[in-house]
């Protein structure tokens, strides 16, 4: 080989090594530190954190774990009466997108740019960028087939709440804490009234978390509730449990939890470039098989991957019930309001 054709061998070669190493540092450049709350499962916190490490090798992304409402009412404090306080995080990943929609009115939210997200998003998202959807999560009821037959259990959310032969043997979360809980009464009491309301009230709907629910599925002290498709799909899985989802006939109630950044002058370490990155990743496919893994929906479009023994994200689209996320935020107290007087206060 004479000294010319060696030189393009070695040019070549130097180029291909180039395009190699910069393919794995495409996020090295992402550093500092991040605090991201969110009320995703522990486990799936766990997952998220790896991933993200490998994905941004110097950045510092620490997830913490609370429920909705404990978040929000850990913010609130930090926020004050006057709405000026400093939060002591960098991004939001809670249940649904009412809360969005508060602190976006509030100016604690900095919006971020994705690329072509109408081309990209199977749900809503703030059209100045505030916040988009970045997890399905799936309300659906479920039952015990070792205990009670398909013909013994409700398979529609009326039935849950107005068939008398439940009575004491149904089961729920409590949307004062829970944000999916809460986008639940919401739309069913939309469909159905706060008639629906009193109906769980007379059929002694029992309020407590999904794992104890679920405990009393495999009992037969309950022979349905009301609970996140994820949370059977994980034990079905993981424990091979024979409790098995219904699809409600009058709809499922899909809810689209959201990913916020906080505004920069607001934010615990004002570090709006990692956070954009982190968020791009989120709702790019490797993210979003991420969040599959974790038993739940992707939101972009295309995406043929559906969680573990569940059903195609669009047909189950096409059989959502809604949630008016307008009135999740504005109409939040009176909803509870009715709630609490119907079912945990007769």
């Amino acid at each position: 080989m004479n000294m010319k054709s060696l030189t393009a061998v070695l040019l070549t070669l130097a180029l291909a090594l180039s395009a190699v190493s910069g393919a794995l540092a495409v996020n090295e450049d992402i550093e500092g530190k991040v605090v991201i709350y969110t009320s995703m499962y522990p486990f799936m916190i766990d997952q998220m954190t790896a991933a993200l490490k490998e994905e941004f090798p110097n950045l510092e992304a620490k997830l913490e774990y609370g429920g909705t409402g404990d978040l929000q009412t850990k913010l609130a404090g930090e926020m004050g009466d006057d709405l000026k306080g400093q939060l002591s995080c960098d991004m939001l990943m809670v249940a649904e997108p009412a809360y969005s929609l508060e602190l976006k009115e509030y100016g604690y939210l900095e919006p971020v740019e994705i690329e072509n997200p109408a081309d990209l998003l199977r749900f809503d998202y703030d059209p100045e960028g505030y916040w988009y959807p970045v997890r399905t999560l799936n309300m659906v009821l479920a039952y015990n087939p070792e205990k009670y037959s398909l013909e013994e259990v409700p398979t529609t959310f009326k039935a849950f709440a107005e068939d008398r032969s439940l009575d004491g043997h149904i089961s729920m979360g409590n949307p004062l804490t829970s944000g999916t809980a809460m986008a639940a009464i919401v739309a069913l009491s939309d469909k159905y009234g706060y008639d629906y309301f009193k109906a769980l009230g007379e059929n002694h709907v029992m309020i407590e978390s999904g794992s104890t629910a679920l405990a009393k599925l495999q009992t037969g002290e309950c022979k349905a509730i009301m609970i996140l498709e994820e949370s059977v799909l994980k034990i079905r899985k993981e424990e091979n449990s024979p409790i098995t989802v219904i699809y409600p006939e009058d709809g499922v109630i899909l809810v689209p939890s959201t990913v916020m950044t906080i505004a920069e002058n607001r934010s615990a370490n004002a570090n709006i470039e990692a956070c954009e990155a982190v968020t791009n990743w989120l709702l790019s496919e490797e993210g979003q098989r991420c969040i599959l893994s974790g038993y739940m929906h992707a939101v972009r479009k295309g995406m043929s991957e559906y969680p573990y023994d569940s059903m195609d994200t669009d047909a189950l689209i096409e059989k959502d019930m809604g949630v008016d996320w307008e009135r999740c935020y504005h109409d939040r107290d009176e909803i509870r309001g009715q709630f609490q007087e119907a079912v945990t206060m007769p």
